[in-house]
C-alpha cells in the first residue's frame, strides 16, 4: 500500500539497527516504495556485520551511534532529525513497510501525537516463549500502574508528530524506550491511538537482540523508576504500607505480652518495630512532598509540549501538518543536524 501525501509534509523513517545485514536492505526498499517522498534513516548501533553498507546501498541515510542500546539510538534520532512526521520501525523485517501509510493516516485524521501499531499475534510468537509471557505480564502491569491507553507497550512500530518527538525526554538506554514513550504519553494525557497490524517472524538466521531475563529486569526497573517519577505518592505510599505492616507484625506480640505481664522482655523487637514505624511515616511524608514536585514537573513538561507548534491543518481525507506564519518550520526535507 502506497500513499501520496501533500508535498509540504516531510516524513522521516527511523530505523535503529544492530547486526541486521540479512534484512535491512529489504526493509529500506520497502519503505522507499511505501513512502516515496520520505527520507529513510538507519542508525547503526555498532554493528559488526554489513548492516551499514547494505542500508546505504539500498538508499538510506546511515548514521553511526556508538552508545550501545536502542534507547541511546532513539534519543540521538529524535535530537538529530527534523520532520513533520516520524515513522519508527525495526530493521529486522518483522514490521511491514506497506503499513506505514496507514499509521500516518491514522496519526493525521485522528489528530494524535503518537500512533502505535499493535502486533497481532505477538503473544503467540514473540520470537521466544519467554517474550510472549513477559509481553502479556508487563502490559497487564502497565494497565494497573499507568492506565489503559495502550494494549501493546513494546511495539516498535510507531508514528509521531514533531511535537511529541521534540518534547520527549528519552532517558532510557535500552529496550525500555518504548515503555518510556508510553508512560510519557499517558502521564501528560497526550492524544494517542492504536491500530492492529500483522507482526511477522524473523528470517532464518536472524536472531532477536532482546534478552528475556536481562531486558525484562531492566524494563521492570524502568516501571519502578517511572512510577516513582510520575506517581511518587503511590510509590512511597506502597513502601510505607509494607513498612507499617512489618512494624505492626513485630509490635503485636510485644504489646500483647506487655498488657498481660506489664513487662517488655523483647526490647530489641520493640525497638525494631518502632524503627519500621518511623520509616513508614518518613516514606509517607516523602511521597507527599514529592507528589507536589511531580505535579510541577508534569505542568512544566506539558507547557514545553504546548510551546511546540502543533503544525496541524484540518483537511478532508488526509490532514497535513503545517506551521503558523509566525513560527519557523523545518525544511521540507528532513535533515540531520
Amino acid at each position: 500500500m502506497t500513499q501520496d501525501f501533500r508535498e509540504d509534509l516531510s516524513i522521516a523513517v527511523l530505523l535503529p539497527c544492530y547486526n541486521e545485514e540479512q534484512t535491512i536492505g529489504e526493509v529500506v526498499q520497502g519503505f522507499r516504495h511505501a513512502l516515496p517522498a520520505a527520507q529513510i534513516y538507519v542508525y547503526d548501533n555498532n554493528s559488526s556485520d554489513l548492516t551499514a553498507l547494505k542500508a546505504r546501498s539500498s538508499g538510506a541515510i546511515v548514521v553511526r551511534e556508538p552508545r550501545q542500546g536502542k534507547g541511546n539510538v532513539v534519543r540521538r534520532m529524535f535530537s538529530d532529525i527534523d520532520a513533520d512526521i516520524y515513522v519508527m520501525a525495526d530493521g529486522d523485517g518483522t514490521y511491514k513497510a506497506d503499513d506505514a501509510p496507514q499509521l500516518i493516516n491514522t496519526l493525521l485524521t485522528e489528530r494524535a501525537d503518537m500512533v502505535v501499531g499493535t502486533r497481532s499475534g505477538v503473544t503467540e510468537d514473540a520470537g521466544r516463549a519467554g517474550h510472549a509471557v513477559g509481553n502479556k505480564m508487563f502490559n497487564t502491569l502497565y494497565h494497573q500502574l499507568f492506565g489503559r491507553d495502550f494494549t501493546d507497550i513494546f511495539s516498535g512500530y510507531r508514528a509521531f508528530t514533531r511535537r511529541f518527538v521534540k518534547s520527549f525526554p528519552a532517558i532510557s538506554d535500552g529496550f525500555e524506550i518504548e515503555t518510556e514513550m508510553s508512560v510519557h504519553a499517558s502521564a501528560l494525557k497526550l492524544p494517542v491511538s492504536e491500530i492492529a497490524l500483522d507482526y511477522g517472524r524473523r528470517p532464518e538466521g536472524s536472531e532477536s537482540k532482546l534478552s528475556t531475563f536481562k531486558d525484562g529486569a531492566k524494563i521492570l526497573a524502568m516501571f519502578a523508576m517511572l512510577l516513582k517519577e510520575t506517581q511518587p505518592f503511590r510509590f512511597f505510599g506502597l513502601i510505607a504500607m509494607v513498612l507499617l505492616t512489618g512494624s505492626l507484625a513485630l509490635m503485636a506480640p510485644v504489646l500483647s505480652e506487655y498488657f498481660t505481664t506489664g513487662l517488655v522482655p523483647r526490647l530489641p523487637t520493640w525497638v525494631l518495630s518502632i524503627g519500621l514505624l518511623l520509616l513508614s511515616m518518613m516514606s509517607l511524608v516523602t511521597g507527599t512532598i514529592l507528589d507536589s514536585l511531580a505535579r510541577a514537573r508534569a505542568e512544566n513538561k506539558r507547557l514545553l509540549y504546548l510551546s511546540i507548534a502543533p503544525g496541524r491543518d484540518t483537511g478532508t481525507r488526509v490532514t497535513a501538518l503545517t506551521t503558523p506564519e509566525n513560527v519557523t518550520r523545518p525544511d521540507k526535507t528532513p535533515r540531520v543536524a
